[in-house]
């Protein structure tokens, strides 16, 4: 486990690779409430996780350049299906209900969480879950159980800060070291720990090479 920011900077061709991917189409496709209407597996999937206002559709927005194609609200729970988009010819984006929002009615909760673990356990083509975490808040307990679902699922996942234009520059080593350190010994964890911002774009470009990196892997 390295203390650096981060393992492997992207050289400059996965950069532009990254750049080109999310440069192309992006479209919504379908949206999921029950496991009944998840579409076919095609291509390479990745999902992005996190609690309720921890910024994912304003991420999703800042990876494609599109402003609006992830609907962002300042109400918690918006998200309450999985979202789908095809990014160009060889990519599928899920988004995931955000979890945690103590508001929505209990019942709803339990058939998110339902729908998630399955979704999570029977898409073969799913390539990586990013876990986005508010960078000014850490890990809570809430993320550990997903966390602890992704490894016990053999899901492949990776940490993604979000709001980092919010953090002291004083405080950015020391929350990723702190998360890697909490990664250190799970099994389906990526060590790499990326902070962004969808504010002023920063680990945006980085993103995006690592989602491009993931796609060679797979020989998309």
């Amino acid at each position: 486990m390295t203390n650096s920011v981060t393992l492997d900077p992207p050289t400059p061709e996965l950069l532009e690779a990254g750049r080109l991917l999310f440069a192309g189409s992006a479209d919504f496709t379908s949206a999921a409430p029950a496991l009944g209407a998840l579409p076919p597996m095609e291509g390479v999937e990745i999902a992005f996780a996190g609690r309720s206002n921890v910024g994912k559709s304003s991420l999703i927005n800042a990876l494609t350049g599109r402003n609006t194609l992830a609907r962002t609200s300042h109400t918690p729970g918006r998200t309450q299906q999985l979202n789908f988009f095809r990014i160009g010819e060889r990519l599928m984006l899920v988004d995931m209900p955000g979890y945690g929002y103590a508001a929505v009615e209990k019942a709803k909760v339990e058939a998110w969480t339902k729908l998630i673990h399955a979704y999570l356990k029977g898409r073969s083509n799913l390539a990586r879950v990013y876990v986005l975490i508010d960078s000014r808040h850490g890990l809570k307990s809430i993320d550990i159980d997903l966390l602890d679902g992704l490894d016990k699922a053999a899901v492949s996942y990776q940490v993604v800060l979000t709001k980092g234009d919010e953090l002291k520059k004083s405080e950015i080593d020391r929350r990723i070291q702190g998360i890697q350190a909490a990664l250190a010994k799970r099994p389906a964890a990526y060590p790499e720990v990326l902070l962004t911002s969808s504010r002023d774009d920063r680990g945006v470009a980085e993103l995006r090479a690592s989602i491009a990196r993931l796609l060679q892997e797979r020989g998309a």
